[in-house]
């Protein structure tokens, strides 16, 4: 196992996450506890000592099983990561509430790292609010918390006000990281943002929730042709081992056939090359579905209802790549009603500006029908 230090800590460049627990008959809300602690057990023997977790995880069971798990190791031995879930509003009127009783589902007195979770635009009113970041003060002044950080999954300009409110208390930051998102979701930037504040990172969603794990068979023809050896995974990791502030990779491993892989990717540093990685950015285009927006904004002065179309058009690729995921959803539900997609009057002004030519009203009408599909 491959070591990163973060401050004073030895951590294995590998991290455990607890978000894709095997569970029992698809029912994500039901963990297959005997499975987990096997796997828990491997991860310990081969080298893995931080686990990350999340009080909305696995319908808010995976802190409990979790702590039931690592209970039989000594406390010492490994890190545990856990997140305030203030994405719920109504959970910053029980801070302490909440924050008691993931030490008791988790069976610890402290937490080495605590995040401020999923910062967005859906929370990022709320977050400001200093209440909650006195609490955790607090909580990290009684020693009832080692590290504090946030996670991230929104816009490079919402991560710029909470870092500007309190990039002092933040001690490290989680972010999605992987190829096909250094561009797509602008992780360049966050990670450029993160740079001047010298903040290091923990990468989640290194193999974009196993999108990354498969590729079409000319791609991964080409891949292999580099580096016969390896697997499609471990290219998504061999990329994130030549970012040096990167100090973690979380990967949510469903089954040991996962673990063993990825644990047998980590024995070794092996980043990718600079000609490596313009292949990966070259797939990275090939597989981007939707529309090329290059957000230069001159559709917004003609756009008579106001409309903010790049980010609009942003939300609407990054449903069609995920067929609906969280953050576009996430992201969409931020939006005011007379500012969504279904907004649009199909005046065509924009599309006479813009340089790439895209359809704009036709996408804004496909993404209405897809939102109201899948509601």
């Amino acid at each position: 196992m491959q070591y990163k230090e973060f401050k004073d800590l030895c951590l294995s460049a590998l991290g455990f996450g607890a978000m894709r627990l095997p569970v029992i008959d698809g029912d994500e809300s039901r963990i297959d506890e005997a499975a987990a602690a096997e796997m828990v057990d491997f991860a310990m023997k081969s080298g893995i000592n931080y686990f990350d977790t999340a009080w909305g995880y696995h319908s808010e069971n995976s802190e409990t099983v979790m702590g039931r798990i690592l209970k039989a190791y000594p406390r010492e031995s490994f890190y545990l990561a856990t997140k305030f879930p203030g994405y719920d509003p109504e959970n910053l009127n029980r801070m302490e509430e909440i924050f008691c009783r993931q030490r008791e589902k988790l069976q610890t007195d402290y937490f080495d790292f605590y995040l401020v979770h999923n910062v967005c635009e859906v929370n990022i009113e709320y977050y400001l609010n200093p209440d909650l970041m006195e609490f955790l003060r607090e909580q990290k002044a009684a020693g009832k918390i080692r590290h504090l950080g946030f996670s991230v999954h929104g816009t490079l300009e919402t991560m710029k006000r909470f870092l500007e409110a309190f990039s002092e208390d933040m001690e490290f930051c989680q972010i999605q990281l992987n190829w096909f998102d250094w561009e797509f979701q602008d992780a360049k930037a966050k990670v450029e943002l993160l740079r001047e504040y010298g903040i290091p990172f923990i990468v989640m969603e290194p193999l974009r929730g196993g999108k990354l794990a498969s590729l079409p068979a000319d791609a991964e023809e080409e891949l292999k042709a580099l580096r016969p050896e390896e697997t499609i995974p471990a290219w998504s990791f061999r990329y994130l081992q030549s970012f040096a502030d990167a100090f973690v990779v979380l990967s949510g491993m469903s089954n040991m056939a996962q673990l063993e892989e990825n644990i047998k990717t980590f024995e070794t540093d092996a980043p990718v090359t600079e000609e490596e990685t313009k292949v990966l950015y070259k797939i990275a285009d090939s597989l981007k579905k939707g529309v090329p927006c290059t957000a230069c904004r001159y559709c917004t002065t003609a756009c008579p209802k106001g409309l903010d179309i790049p980010h609009l058009l942003y939300l609407y690729n990054e449903y069609l790549f995920t067929d609906g995921g969280i953050i576009a959803k996430l992201g969409i539900s931020a939006v005011p009603e007379d500012k969504k997609p279904s907004a649009c009057i199909s005046c065509g002004k924009c599309e006479r500006l813009c340089p790439q030519v895209i359809p704009v009203s036709l996408a804004f009408r496909e993404f209405t029908e897809k939102l109201k599909e899948g509601q």
